[in-house]
C-alpha cells in the first residue's frame, strides 16, 4: 500500500474509514507503549557496553540494523538484553558460531528459505492452514517464553476488537494457550461451551464470528516457538487424520525454520549491531 492510497483513504467522508483509521493509531500507540521500556532498556546498556554519546546513537544503530536484516526491533532489544554480553574489545560478539542451512518449507512451496523474510513465512503458513481447514479466518503468534505467553503477529478475517484483546495470551484462558503447553493440536468444537476459555476471551470470539477453532503449535527441540490457528463460523467436529497430520508437518517444519531464524539471522544482525557500536566511525549515527 502506497503513501498516497493512504492519505485517500484517510481523506474520505465515510465515517468508517475514520474509524478504522484511529483503530490503527491506537494499535500503534499501544505497540509503541509495549515496546517502549524494552527499547530504552536496550538502549541504556548499549550505551554503557560501547560508551555510545546518548540514547539516539544506540537508537540510531539499533534500527540500522533491524532495517539492513529485516528483523523487528523489539526482536533486536530482546537480544541485546537477554543474551549474554560480549566479552569486552571482543571483534564478534557470537566467536565461534556455528551457521547452519535453513531448514526446507517444502509445504509453504518456499524455496529460498534462506533469504525470505520472516513475515512471509508466518503469512504463508497462515494461508496454508486456512486452505487446509477450509476456512478464512484465523492468525499466527509468536512465542516469548521469558514474557509466558504468545504475540498475535498475522491475522485475516478477524474483528479488530479481537486483534485488540489477544495481542498478547498468556499462558491460561484460551484454546492456543493450552495447546501451547501441550504441544499438541486443539480442536475447539464450540467456543460457546468449552471449558478452556475464561469468559471474557469467550466474549471477544464470539463477538468475532468464531464459533469454533483449530491450533496448531508451531514446534522446534521440544518448544513451541508459536502458533498457527483456524476459526470457523460454526460448530465442528474433528478434522480428518489426513488435515490433523498435514498441519503437523507443517507445524513442525515452520518451528524448525523459526528457531533457525531466531539462532541464526537475529544473531547475524545482532553480531552487525555489535560491530557498529565498535566503529568510531557510526558512534554518533542519529535516528533516521
Amino acid at each position: 500500500m502506497t503513501e498516497t492510497f493512504k492519505a485517500d483513504a484517510w481523506e474520505s467522508d465515510d465515517p468508517r474509514d475514520e474509524v478504522a483509521r484511529l483503530r490503527d493509531q491506537l494499535r500503534h500507540f499501544r505497540a509503541q507503549s509495549r515496546n517502549r521500556p524494552l527499547v530504552a532498556e536496550a538502549q541504556g546498556i548499549l550505551r554503557e557496553r560501547y560508551r555510545l554519546a546518548d540514547a539516539e546513537t544506540a537508537f540510531a544503530l539499533m534500527q540500522d540494523a533491524s532495517q539492513r536484516f529485516n528483523v523487528r526491533l523489539r526482536t533486536l532489544a530482546t537480544g541485546v538484553v537477554r543474551l549474554e554480553r560480549p566479552e569486552d574489545r571482543a571483534d564478534q560478539w557470537f566467536p565461534g558460531r556455528v551457521r547452519h542451512p535453513a531448514p526446507t518449507l517444502d509445504t509453504l512451496a518456499i524455496d529460498d528459505t534462506v533469504h525470505v523474510p520472516r513475515g512471509a513465512v508466518l503469512g504463508a503458513v497462515l494461508s496454508q492452514t486456512l486452505a487446509v481447514t477450509g476456512t478464512h479466518m484465523g492468525n499466527v503468534q509468536i512465542g516469548d517464553h521469558a514474557a509466558g505467553g504468545l504475540w498475535l503477529e498475522k491475522h485475516t478475517g478477524l474483528s479488530e476488537d479481537f486483534v485488540d484483546f489477544f495481542d498478547f495470551v498468556g499462558g491460561e484462558g484460551t484454546s492456543c494457550a493450552q495447546a501451547a503447553k501441550d504441544m499438541t493440536q486443539v480442536t475447539v468444537r464450540d467456543v460457546a461451551t468449552a471449558p478452556v476459555f475464561a469468559e471474557d476471551a469467550r466474549r471477544t470470539i464470539l463477538e468475532a464470528g468464531s464459533r469454533s477453532a483449530h491450533s496448531v503449535p508451531l514446534v522446534a527441540g521440544g518448544r513451541c516457538v508459536g502458533m498457527v490457528s483456524a476459526h470457523f463460523e460454526r460448530p465442528i467436529q474433528e478434522l480428518h487424520a489426513a488435515q490433523l497430520r498435514a498441519l503437523e508437518h507443517t507445524g513442525r517444519e515452520v518451528g524448525r525454520w523459526l528457531a533457525w531464524y531466531d539462532r541464526t539471522v537475529v544473531l547475524d544482525a545482532l553480531e552487525h549491531l555489535h560491530a557498529l557500536a565498535r566503529d568510531p566511525a557510526t558512534r554518533r549515527a542519529r535516528r533516521r
